[in-house]
């Protein structure tokens, strides 16, 4: 994989995936909805939308799981009523959007041939993205690291303690990933840029 670059002619980026490498972004962005649609706050589907857009009763403290309160952290630190206000009136929104982010990938993927089941080798994915739906792909490559990091304690400038773990403890291994994720949204965001 050598990441994203934006086509000469067509002007849409692009990016070809190994089999492997396309389920497991499929595999990630599936389980970050799973999570953001797993509680409470999630908008209900069966109102009226006019009801739905008036109703302001979200939640209004910060989610138990450790990756959503990093993903939607308190507005107001040391104020507790207009954190809750700010919660109340902001998330179930935010979750619909971070979720709308991922299933972008998802369908993306899946657009570029990912069978729903991966089961033949050397199978390779060519990604095209327009720009409205690269920049959903790097809004949700920024939660998914943001959900790796939390759930694998990685912390500023600890990159010797990641260089130490022996390959074969799974930390390592999801932390390599952690850092492949960061390397495509950096090819993303020069794509964009270009």
């Amino acid at each position: 994989m050598s990441g994203f670059h934006r086509h000469l002619r067509s002007q849409r980026i692009i990016a070809t995936f190994s089999g492997l490498e396309a389920d497991l972004l499929r595999t990630l962005a599936s389980q970050l909805v799973e999570l953001l649609r797993n509680e409470a706050a999630v908008p209900r589907d069966d109102r009226d939308p006019f009801e739905a857009l008036m109703d302001f009763s979200g939640p209004t403290t910060e989610p138990e799981d450790p990756v959503l309160a990093r993903l939607f952290p308190t507005a107001y630190p040391g104020d507790e009523e207009a954190s809750a206000e700010f919660r109340r009136f902001t998330e179930g929104a935010l979750r619909d959007g971070k979720a709308a982010a991922a299933v972008s990938i998802i369908d993306g993927l899946e657009e570029a041939g990912l069978p729903p089941e991966l089961t033949e080798d050397g199978l390779v994915i060519d990604v095209e993205l327009d720009e409205a739906e690269a920049e959903a792909w790097m809004r949700s490559f920024t939660d998914l690291r943001l959900a790796l990091a939390t759930r694998l304690g990685v912390e500023e400038d600890d990159e010797d303690y990641w260089l130490a773990l022996p390959e074969e403890d799974p930390r390592s291994q999801i932390h390599d990933i952690y850092e492949w994720i960061g390397l495509l949204q950096e090819t993303l965001v020069e794509a964009l840029m270009d």
